[in-house]
């Protein structure tokens, strides 16, 4: 259950998953940048995410330029049906398609979401 009483840990779960997925991400550049060849994938994303305010975009983001291989290219507003629907752009190296970023990113989005927002993420 997600209530306010129970946000602190989930700030807390979501500080150690996000630690484990930039060391993921480090191994996996450093890696590939020290044995020959080349393992990357780079591509660009259109994400829309399920970020209501200007903070939580502001900081999925900056969690997502934080992650070795991965960079926000840019924000937008879409209006579909007059509901504003908040776009990233994201410049990813290493997943194989378009559609794998995007579920890369909202694992990642639901995790933070979570952790932020006191009653949880959407579900």
């Amino acid at each position: 259950m997600m209530t306010w009483l129970t946000w602190p840990l989930r700030v807390i779960r979501f500080a150690f998953w996000f630690a484990w997925q930039l060391v993921l991400s480090n191994v996996a550049v450093v890696r590939d940048n020290i044995t020959t060849g080349q393992n990357s994938t780079p591509g660009i994303a259109r994400y829309v995410t399920a970020c209501r305010t200007d903070g939580e975009i502001t900081m999925l983001a900056a969690l997502i330029t934080l992650t070795p291989g991965t960079l926000t290219l840019g924000t937008d507003i879409h209006y579909i049906d007059d509901e504003p629907y908040r776009v990233l752009f994201v410049h990813g190296m290493y997943a194989p398609d378009a559609d794998a970023l995007r579920a890369e990113l909202s694992v990642m989005e639901i995790n933070m979401l979570k952790a932020v927002r006191r009653k949880g993420a959407p579900a």
